[in-house]
């Protein structure tokens, strides 16, 4: 798993109740822009309109070797592909008040080997100098895969808790420099 962007934010602003994981809805120019690491997701929110949820506000940089298009938009809302059980949970958790949907980070994740077509497996296959077969579909880097979100159901801090967490971490840190300079 490479993991492209996070949104550091997200953990400080909001209390993180549920993860789950999704995949995204992108053009090809789009995908080789987020595995350059062209991606932000300063800002931006899960959404659910009909049924549907959409990473809403993330900003892709176009991709400068692509084709040029005018009507390019970095922050459009992009479909996030969850499974329709998981979609009737997170409807049910989201009547709740006061709960929302964060993404935490993007990144690649492997395809199982269920996934890839018989064609390509039959075109990857090599004879090594024993006769054994071997594939080249094995010898995939970090970056060939499928890009996943995770989002978070998350419910929103107060300013009196994130003080406590400031407070924490600063003694934290205290406590380790007092560790190492011993």
């Amino acid at each position: 798993m490479n993991i492209l962007a996070t949104n550091k934010s997200a953990s400080f602003d909001y209390e993180l109740l549920d993860k789950y994981e999704a995949g995204l809805v992108l053009t090809g120019a789009e995908v080789k822009s987020i595995k350059t690491g062209h991606i932000s997701l300063k800002g931006s929110f899960v959404t659910l309109h009909s049924g549907e949820l959409y990473l809403t506000n993330a900003n892709i940089s176009p991709y400068p070797f692509a084709k040029s298009s005018a009507a390019y938009e970095p922050t459009r809302s992009r479909k996030l592909l969850v499974r329709k059980i998981e979609i009737r949970h997170l409807i049910g958790k989201l009547q709740v008040k006061g709960l929302t949907l964060v993404p935490l980070r993007v990144y690649t994740k492997k395809r199982s080997t269920r996934y890839i077509s018989q064609a390509s497996l039959s075109t990857n296959t090599k004879f090594s100098a024993a006769g054994n077969k071997t594939s080249n579909s094995n010898r995939r880097s970090e970056m060939d895969g499928l890009i996943k979100l995770e989002f978070a159901l998350a419910k929103g801090k107060k300013a009196y808790d994130k003080r406590k967490d400031i407070s924490k971490k600063e003694s934290k840190r205290k406590i380790e420099r007092a560790i190492k300079n011993n």
